[in-house]
């Protein structure tokens, strides 16, 4: 039986109950985040940590996250997922249990923070190497995209229009602007530059997406954080998205039509390896430091 974190206190699954008043449940007043661990080594937590602040900051939940960054990682131990090879913490908090109003409670009320691990996986060489899939579909998601909030059913209708069309995934499409897929955010290699949409309330700033800008201007590619319209996807040399349980993730048909060569091109395998390099090294500090 797996073992979930819920409000101070490890318990078994089953043993987990949430109140049917809470607002999390009945307004998705709440917010997520979520980890990745390379046997059992966090990466990354203290922007997961800084963008959960954020988050929180932003609806006006008032919980101190001083001790996420050690619930997290024991969480992942206790479901022995410590020696995973990859392994995720998914962390979520709402405004907890109150009254159904439209307004937030008048009153002190303590946030519900729930967590729970599993393990998850990279694929295979060479389904990596063939890429993945798309089609274009309308974003139907709110105006402040920029917080990681548990309110995701137009996500999931997007992805839902995605399985149903038989492909990968779906490009969020506004005001004629490719802007992120349903759960990564998106970017294209396109005239030479490797080019991502900018920090705005319209994505989320990926962690990821962080790290994989870094990597880039540290490999000299030319880089454009700015909007990509859909007429350039049909001419753009590669496409790819980024995210936690994703890394770098090849798009290599969008709307039925090749991109580029239509396989995995150079810039993103480039970039996946800088991701996956930069992986091994935090492994290997972490080792070293240990006891």
């Amino acid at each position: 039986m797996s073992t979930v974190y819920l409000n101070g206190e490890f318990v078994p699954t089953a043993e987990a109950k949430v109140s049917v008043e809470d607002r999390g449940f009945l307004l998705g007043d709440g917010v997520y985040e979520v980890a990745a661990f390379y046997e059992g080594v966090p990466l990354d937590m203290d922007r997961h940590l800084a963008r959960l602040g954020r988050s929180l900051a932003a609806l006006r939940i008032d919980f101190d996250i001083a001790r996420i960054g050690d619930i997290l990682p024991e969480l992942v131990a206790r479901n022995d997922l410590d020696q995973a090879d990859r392994s995720m913490a998914y962390l979520q908090i709402t405004r907890g249990v109150a009254p159904r109003t439209h307004y937030f409670p008048e009153g002190p009320v303590s946030p519900t923070v729930y967590a729970y691990a599993a393990k998850w996986s990279r694929p295979a060489d060479d389904i990596w190497g063939r890429g993945f899939t798309a089609i274009t579909v309308p974003d139907r998601r709110w105006m402040r995209v920029d917080i990681k909030t548990i309110c995701l059913l137009p996500n999931g209708m997007a992805y839902q229009d995605a399985r149903e069309a038989g492909v990968d995934d779906a490009i969020l499409v506004r005001d004629g602007i490719a802007i992120e897929g349903t759960h990564q955010n998106f970017w294209g290699v396109i005239d030479g530059a490797v080019v991502t949409h900018p920090e705005t309330n319209l994505i989320l700033s990926g962690i990821t997406r962080g790290v994989v800008l870094e990597i880039a201007r540290e490999l000299g590619f030319p880089v454009e954080e700015r909007a990509i319209q859909v007429e350039e996807l049909a001419g753009a040399d590669e496409l790819f998205f980024t995210g936690t349980t994703g890394e770098v993730r090849p798009c290599v048909r969008v709307d039925g039509v090749d991109v580029g060569e239509g396989r995995t091109g150079p810039v993103t395998r480039a970039l996946s390896d800088g991701f996956l390099e930069r992986v091994a090294r935090i492994k290997e500090a972490a080792t070293t430091v240990m006891p």
